[in-house]
């Protein structure tokens, strides 16, 4: 075995600048497949951040009847008294807050506005003392301030307000209608500007007073959903289903009709998306593994062409097909093992890069639905189990393609080795 190791890195070393054209291949395919996946799955983390912060919350509490029909944002399935719900998940320590989700036009004047013009808008009426316990609306606000109790205003995403060119102070008209179904007009005042990471919200999304759609709306105190923050190290099934139990434990009939909902299952598109991004990821991976094949494979056919003749005479001294195999395979392992510790090396480089400083895609995602839920910039994450994967597939592969080049020559027989031309 000595023997053979020795030979394999004499080979290598004997053909240097092969050896070397074949290792950066090898490297540059691992070492972007560890960048674009440290990439994507920072970008997933913090889809998901955002989807919780700004857009689900970790849980809801919808009626089965809002949650079938949720893309119409309808009104006609409230939860009618949730203060004896929002009461109960106080005193068993959940933070929750009510909200009002509509869909409403939006309509501006001329004067103070350019123009007369209106857009569709998600409306969601929040409770100003009880939001910021949920959601983190109260830490981006770009200009102005948070909506107060009673008041008649409303806040805009910094995207909307840009593109009304909008500004705190100015009039805005909301036309919707009410539980009932009656058109109804809103005239509100812009009391602030939020800048949100999630381009969902932040390109289409307006907060108003949970007090004043309940009176313009004729909601009657009801909501249509009760948003609650759970532990980031919590299972959010299974606090879901230990808050569904509870609400199935009071013993009131309006809460059978009641379903806790995780952001999962509020967020089922995103995370399809998703599923499919990482599918994407792992063809890149086998692209490169492509990459890397074909390079070791031109690689030893052309070491075993050449050395045919050398090969032969091995064999006339008695070295058998099984050693002969091995020193290509380790050869070829060789040059694969090169490869990797670059690879890794560069993409790790690569990938601290974007974990520390990340990439701006601002001027992409403000006119583009690229479909993740990150605004601005784009910060990678460390994925160890990535890179222990890159290097020992980059090793492994490449061992593997030498086992064909050599197959021709342990079939030849040792005369006509000895006389190749």
């Amino acid at each position: 075995m000595k023997f053979i190791l020795s030979l394999a890195l004499k080979n290598l070393t004997r053909y240097r600048r092969r050896t070397i054209i074949t290792s950066i291949a090898i490297a540059a395919g691992l070492s972007i497949f560890i960048m674009l996946d440290a990439l994507l799955l920072g970008m997933e983390q913090e889809s998901e951040r955002n989807i919780i912060w700004y857009e689900t919350a970790s849980a809801k509490i919808m009626t089965a009847e809002n949650f079938e029909h949720m893309e119409f944002l309808s009104l006609k399935y409230p939860i009618d008294n949730p203060e004896k719900i929002t009461s109960l998940l106080n005193d068993q320590g959940f933070r929750s807050t009510t909200r009002i989700t509509f869909g409403a036009e939006l309509l501006v004047y001329e004067d103070p506005f350019p123009a007369d013009g209106s857009t569709q808008v998600k409306i969601a009426a929040v409770d100003p003392e009880s939001d910021g316990d949920v959601y983190r609306f109260t830490e981006i606000i770009e200009k102005g301030k948070f909506l107060q109790k009673g008041e008649e205003g409303i806040l805009l995403g910094s995207w909307l307000a840009e593109d009304l060119q909008a500004d705190v102070g100015y009039p805005v008209t909301l036309l919707t209608r009410s539980r009932d179904g009656y058109y109804q007009t809103i005239d509100l005042e812009v009391t602030g500007i939020f800048n949100c990471p999630n381009p969902y919200v932040n390109r289409a999304t307006a907060l108003i007073p949970l007090e004043t759609a309940d009176y313009y709306l004729q909601m009657e105190g009801g909501v249509t959903e009760i948003a609650v923050s759970l532990p980031s190290s919590a299972d959010p099934a299974e606090e879901a289903a230990a808050i569904n139990q509870l609400l199935q434990q009071q013993g009131n009939p309006e809460n059978a009709a009641l379903g806790v909902y995780t952001w999962q299952e509020l967020a089922y598109d995103y995370l399809q998306f998703a599923a499919a991004k990482q599918g994407g990821s792992k063809v890149i991976l086998f692209l490169v593994f492509i990459i890397a094949a074909v390079g070791i494979s031109n690689t030893m056919l052309m070491a075993v062409y050449e050395r045919i003749r050398e090969l032969g005479m091995m064999r006339a001294l008695g070295m058998d097909d099984g050693k002969l195999r091995a020193a290509f395979i380790l050869e070829a392992g060789g040059i694969g093992f090169i490869g990797s510790v670059f690879g890794v090396l560069i993409g790790s480089i690569l990938t601290w890069y974007f974990v520390r400083r990340g990439i701006d895609f601002t001027f992409m995602m403000r006119d583009m639905d690229l479909g993740y839920r990150v605004a601005g910039v784009m910060y990678g994450t460390w994925n160890v189990w990535t890179i222990i994967t890159a290097f020992i597939a980059g090793i492994v592969i490449s061992m593997i393609i030498a086992v064909f080049p050599t197959r021709k020559v342990v079939r030849m027989e040792v005369a006509d080795a000895l006389h190749h031309q």
